[in-house]
């Protein structure tokens, strides 16, 4: 029996991702027919159906969702190989997936992944943004290396190492600045533009208004940091965001930055599988986040 090539592994993976022969075709740089093919000689070789019509799209058989369970496991061992092969090379190689939420993403990685691609130019960095649960899940279901998550965090089989400490701020227009303080009674007089509800920042948020006695009544819930700082830029109200959101563009853009009475402040931590293999691609990903936080 000829040997199982992993790329129609990795074909069969992203053609039940996708749901699509065609779509699966875009991202792999194929024809619909040549990633149709290779399904076949997947099917070939195992003699078993793999994928069936479930009306325009496709689903796996269940002989396919076994074969996709076990996919998974083969492209973790191949990578690890790579990675284990690669720290025997004086020349860094490797690739690394590293999970976020938007705001950390917007503000902290671009100068790190700037940096990174200049010192080592064959290390690949992915970036995989979402809220801190599904991020936690996609660290121990092995579909990304590490993440950045906002505590509260916890999964299992996971080491989550705090990284940098965050303080949120108050962010209005000067107009509204003048106040002595900005605790719960005095903001809660200003129209709220919030973080939607369902993310960690949103609750930390509605739990700092809820431990001063004071409900928050949100004028707009919005999923984009940046689209909440352009209605505070447009003056529509105020938001309460983290403070490394604070750029110096928002400033000359006539908004102001003011702490909080009491203080409120998120930590950001660094979750990793307790198995997983830390290559030199990967050391040297987590060491330059660790560098990058200790300048904020």
């Amino acid at each position: 029996m000829a040997r199982l090539n992993p790329d129609l592994l990795a074909t069969f993976a992203i053609v039940v991702r996708e749901s699509s022969f065609s779509a699966a075709g875009d991202i792999l740089g194929l024809t619909q027919p040549a990633v149709s093919l290779q399904v076949r000689q997947l099917e070939h070789y195992f003699g078993l159906r793999l994928v069936e019509r479930a009306g325009k799209k496709l689903r796996p058989t269940p002989a396919g969702e076994t074969l996709l369970t076990q996919a998974e496991r083969v492209r973790v061992v191949l990578d690890d190989v790579q990675q284990v092969m690669a720290d025997y090379s004086q020349d860094v190689i490797g690739s690394v997936v590293l999970g976020t939420g938007a705001t950390a993403c917007i503000h902290l990685m671009p100068p790190l992944l700037r940096e990174l691609r200049q010192d080592y130019p064959r290390i690949t960095v992915g970036i995989h943004t979402g809220n801190t649960r599904d991020i936690v899940k996609a660290v121990a279901d092995n579909q990304i290396d590490a993440a950045l998550v906002t505590m509260p965090a916890s999964g299992r089989n996971l080491v989550i190492s705090p990284l940098l400490e965050d303080e949120f701020v108050a962010i209005l227009s000067k107009d509204c600045a003048t106040a002595p303080l900005f605790d719960a009674a005095t903001l809660n007089r200003l129209p709220l533009i919030v973080f939607e509800s369902g993310s960690s920042t949103r609750s930390l948020i509605d739990d700092w208004f809820s431990a001063s006695g004071e409900k928050n009544v949100p004028v707009m819930e919005l999923g984009s940091i940046e689209a909440i700082k352009e209605m505070v830029v447009a003056g529509l109200g105020y938001s309460i965001i983290p403070s490394i959101a604070v750029t110096p563009e928002l400033l000359r853009r006539g908004v102001c930055a003011r702490a909080l009475t009491p203080p409120l402040s998120r930590t950001l931590s660094i979750a990793l599988r307790q198995d997983k293999l830390l290559n030199k691609a990967l050391k040297i990903v987590l060491n330059r986040l660790e560098k990058t936080a200790l300048t904020k």
